[in-house]
């Protein structure tokens, strides 16, 4: 896949305040990738220097090859971006708002605008005006407007946000055409880890103006290994832990409670330290065995849930 955004120790101040810290990471074409963090992490800032409505103060943007910071009309060229929420004209019809964005743009053809109502499914209300429009329908006009000029990459700031679930579940099918069917990288920002987890290919989380983790949803997530909890009597605990550290299927141990245990490990050789449990003279009252999910590893990394027991698996298998 082809590179084509480039995002090199990017730093932001407001004020004296750094709030932007050497943010790192690359987008390929056909690609979803997600900018994952709680709300005041970064992410929105972020994308404004992206776009070019905000300044950085130390690293580089490149798209397509091309600085943003050095080239800005050819590299801005190549992006179609919704930052919060679409600008649309709500007392002209849909076709208005994109007649309307194909002039401002040029080079756009009666043909293209036909083209993207249709790929957005918005023919039957294509001619209604916006005013008229459920927030899903005014999202895919967005969405329209952006594809006008046929960029490199779509950036989307919290695109599900206010939708119902059925609006979330078509924005997602949406969003997954336009990367597997139309070869363009799409780069989301969100909060909602479940959506992040079934819609991205790759995903940066995002803390405190920091990205602590770039990688596959599915290899960060296979970082962490299935969790079994293991309820002992509270008198066998030092003894439990003693085994469980010292089993070669076991990777690491913690409490959860004064008779109770987790681990991660491999879940297929539970029945193996079971037995080296029963042969210590450990009695085990209880096994259960937990799915790591996309929400587990962000706690986990960003340290935003306090105690981590309180949160490993969410799941059961």
């Amino acid at each position: 896949m082809a590179e084509v955004l480039s995002v090199k120790g990017l730093h932001k101040k407001i004020g004296k305040k750094p709030i932007i810290h050497d943010i790192t990471f690359d987008v390929f074409s056909g690609e979803v990738f997600g900018f994952l963090g709680p709300n005041g992490a970064g992410k929105t800032t972020t994308i404004r220097m992206l776009v070019g409505l905000a300044a950085a103060d130390g690293g580089e943007i490149r798209i397509g090859g091309i600085s943003l910071q050095e080239e800005f009309p050819q590299a801005i060229a190549q992006v179609g971006c919704i930052v919060e929420n679409p600008e649309l004209y709500k007392f002209m019809t849909g076709r208005e708002n994109l007649e309307q964005f194909a002039r401002m743009s040029g080079g756009i053809s009666p043909e293209r605008i036909e083209e993207i109502v249709r790929f957005v499914d918005l023919e039957r209300a294509i001619d209604d005006k916006v005013k008229t429009y459920s927030l899903g329908m005014r999202q895919r006009l967005g969405i329209a407007q952006a594809l006008l000029h046929r960029p490199k990459i779509l950036i989307l700031d919290e695109p599900t946000n206010g939708l119902d679930p059925a609006g979330i579940r078509e924005m997602r099918q949406f969003i997954r055409r336009l990367a597997e069917e139309e070869g363009l990288a799409v780069f989301i920002s969100s909060h909602l880890l479940s959506e992040i987890e079934m819609m991205c290919d790759r995903v940066a989380i995002i803390s405190q103006g920091k990205v602590i983790s770039v990688g596959l949803v599915k290899e960060l997530m296979e970082q962490f290994a299935d969790q079994v909890d293991w309820t002992v009597q509270a008198a066998s605990l030092p003894k439990t832990i003693e085994v469980l550290r010292g089993h070669p299927a076991v990777k690491e141990v913690w409490e959860a409670g004064e008779d109770r245990l987790k681990c991660r490990m491999d879940v297929e050789r539970v029945s193996e330290v079971n037995q080296a449990m029963v042969r210590a003279g450990i009695p085990v009252i209880g096994i259960a065995t937990k799915t790591v999910t996309l929400e587990d590893l962000f706690l986990t990394l960003t340290e935003g849930g306090g105690n981590r027991s309180e949160h490993a698996g969410t799941g059961t298998k």
